[in-house]
């Protein structure tokens, strides 16, 4: 235990004694009392005042709401209340009795703020916010006390969060991840009182058609996830990486790709000296309006020269100095690309996101105030002196990482640790004055090195641990198998899908559809899709152009391979396609299994070509 932590332990136990001094009758020893622990719930509640008696939740319980407001926060937690097996709760308006729960909204309760709430326990049991989002974190703690049963400990609580940027990075930026996966996470994240989340990914472009490329989702699907994120108060933030990680989006397009001086195209990185590519760009982000109404726009500026220089493309310096004067460098252009998106989202309401690491201090024009700056790399220019320059500071670090097939965040250490959003790559901050929150990330570098459902085990503890010390005390166990037992008794969020389901026992059967039969012995694996052997070895994609190690293009034909207990391409999920039958979808490509004219298996999109509906017996 570091020497912080002893003092912050030690003070409050002697202020204990003294009271316990104070108050025991002359001549009544003093005996010390271990004050009543709070309920259980991720975030922790860290000012419980415990009072006598116990709240109960049962069949006669009302939720009491008065505006429209309160009749959302109470609808939503209606529907909760269902999913989480605590039957039907009428909504209803006027006064309160015993065993109701109360939704307030009290705008005059500043102290509460944006997000915080008051939640208070007796013989009925009352949420208060001073907003709807305050009001909404209420209920998602209220669910977390019904969570092992139908009473809760009589008490009060003021919760108000630390930092007002809370939230999980997800590229599915090349490869593609299922929508319920999604959908459950933004569950998970409302439940414990993330409010952000990031998406690098492909949005089916019709203005574009040449990059549509897989796995991109198409505008409905991202309605439907905006609108479940802005139910559950999760702001849902688009990312179209630039002028770096471009390929999925210009891989197509040779014309706006940065040109070295050997000739040779660079299909990752866009030209930002062309004012096609800059239109490009725009464009993009005017089509994703569309389908993401929030007030952020991220543009990544992460990585430009990875694993190059300048030095290949002096027309880069050329330009720089054609706008900035002799003096300008390279950087400067980089800069000046970045500045004009910015100007481009400010035009449309939004505001500006980007990575740090692109900001090594080589530029003499500097970034757009206003930018917010997510750091996750040690480079030159540290945290506080991002700070000091007035940008807003998001601590996004490499150690909050969850890499397929690669790094894993050590949650533990970090817990052990009591990391905060403080404690940057490369520096620890005093202060937390700047410092717009934090953020875990999870990145597909190896796509084929784990399934989504393996990613989920891993990403659970850490998102449980991130919205601790988002929220609250990064410290409210005294051992990490304590906080993490927590977890456990809170459990997932109602609504939460089990993606491990596997809707067939296993066995042998024949697999029937229009113009294709097959045989297959069908076994579960240990993350919850199937293998299908065949007689001639286990189903598996593979063949075409490669993308973070996935066979990512559509046609490639799905053919009979050696069986591989390992290998992540010959796992299966078989998704109900009504009337008894089931889709065929890889766990890692997410592609669909069709049969070709020529009776061939073959992945496509399922957008691109009609899945084949297939029939076991």
């Amino acid at each position: 235990m570091t020497e912080r932590r002893r003092r912050r332990h030690w003070w409050p136990g002697v202020l204990t004694a003294l009271a316990l001094l104070v108050t025991a009758a002359p001549g009544t020893p003093a005996v010390a009392r271990e004050e009543p622990r709070a309920p259980v719930s991720v975030p922790a509640l860290t000012d419980w005042s415990p009072e006598s008696g116990s709240y109960a939740y049962g069949r006669d319980t009302r939720l009491v709401a008065g505006t429209g407001a309160e009749r959302r926060v109470a609808g939503t937690l209606v529907a909760d209340l269902r999913a989480a097996g605590h039957g039907t709760v009428p909504v209803v308006g006027g006064g309160a009795r015993a065993g109701d729960i109360v939704i307030d909204i009290e705008p005059g309760r500043s102290s509460l703020g944006p997000e915080g709430y008051e939640l208070h326990a007796g013989r009925r049991l009352s949420v208060t916010g001073a907003t709807e989002t305050g009001a909404f974190y209420g209920t998602r703690t209220l669910l977390q006390l019904l969570a092992k049963g139908d009473r809760v400990p009589a008490g009060r609580t003021v919760d108000v969060p630390r930092y007002k940027e809370r939230g999980v990075g997800v590229c599915a930026c090349y490869i593609h991840v299922s929508l319920p996966w999604l959908e459950n996470l933004v569950r998970e994240m409302a439940y414990h009182k993330l409010n952000q989340l990031l998406l690098e990914l492909k949005v089916k472009s019709d203005a574009h058609p040449e990059a549509n490329t897989w796995g991109y989702y198409t505008k409905d699907e991202i309605r439907r996830l905006v609108a479940l994120g802005e139910k559950y108060h999760v702001e849902i933030i688009p990312e179209i990486n630039s002028p770096g990680h471009m390929d999925p989006w210009i891989e197509n397009r040779p014309d706006l790709q940065l040109t070295d001086t050997d000739g040779d195209k660079q299909p990752s990185r866009l030209d930002i000296t062309r004012p096609e590519a800059f239109a490009y760009y725009t464009s993009l982000m005017d089509e994703y309006a569309e389908v993401f109404p929030g007030r952020d726009w991220h543009m990544g500026a992460d990585e430009y020269m990875l694993g190059s220089d300048f030095a290949k493309y002096p027309h880069v310096l050329e330009y720089a100095r054609e706008r900035y004067g002799p003096n300008a460098t390279p950087q400067d252009a980089f800069v000046d690309f970045v500045n004009r998106v910015h100007a481009h989202a400010v035009s449309k309401g939004k505001r500006l996101r980007i990575w740090n690491d692109g900001l090594t201090g080589a530029n003499t024009v500097p970034v757009a105030a206003g930018t917010t700056v997510e750091h996750w790399l040690n480079v030159a220019v540290k945290p506080s002196r991002l700070i000091a320059q007035g940008y807003p500071l998001m601590n996004a670090a490499y150690a909050l990482y969850l890499v397929r097939g690669g790094f894993h965040t050590d949650t533990g250490a970090l817990y052990d640790q009591s990391w905060d959003p403080r404690g940057f790559e490369g520096e620890k901050l005093a202060s937390s004055d700047g410092i717009t929150g934090a953020k875990i990330s999870l990145w597909p570098d190896n796509g084929r090195g784990e399934t989504e459902n393996e990613v989920a085990v891993a990403l659970w503890p850490a998102l449980r641990h991130i919205a601790q010390a988002t929220w609250g005390d990064p410290h409210p166990d005294a051992t990490y198998d304590g906080f993490t037992a927590r977890g456990t008794a809170v459990g997932h969020a109602p609504g939460f899908r089990d993606l491990t389901r596997v809707p067939v026992a296993d066995g042998t059967y024949t697999f029937r559809t229009s113009g294709r039969s097959f045989a297959a012995a069908v076994r579960r694996t240990a993350d919850g899709y199937v293998t299908l052997r065949t007689q001639d070895g286990c189903l598996e994609v593979r063949g075409g152009k490669l993308t973070l190690n996935v066979p990512l293009q559509p046609g490639v034909e799905v053919t009979s391979q050696a069986c591989d207990p390992a290998g992540t391409l010959q796992r299966w999920a078989l998704e109900p396609a009504g009337g008894g039958g089931y889709r065929l979808v890889n766990a890692i490509t997410r592609m669909t299994v069709s049969v070709t004219d020529d009776g061939r298996l073959a992945q496509y999109p399922p957008d691109q070509r009609t899945p084949a509906v297939w029939h076991l017996t």
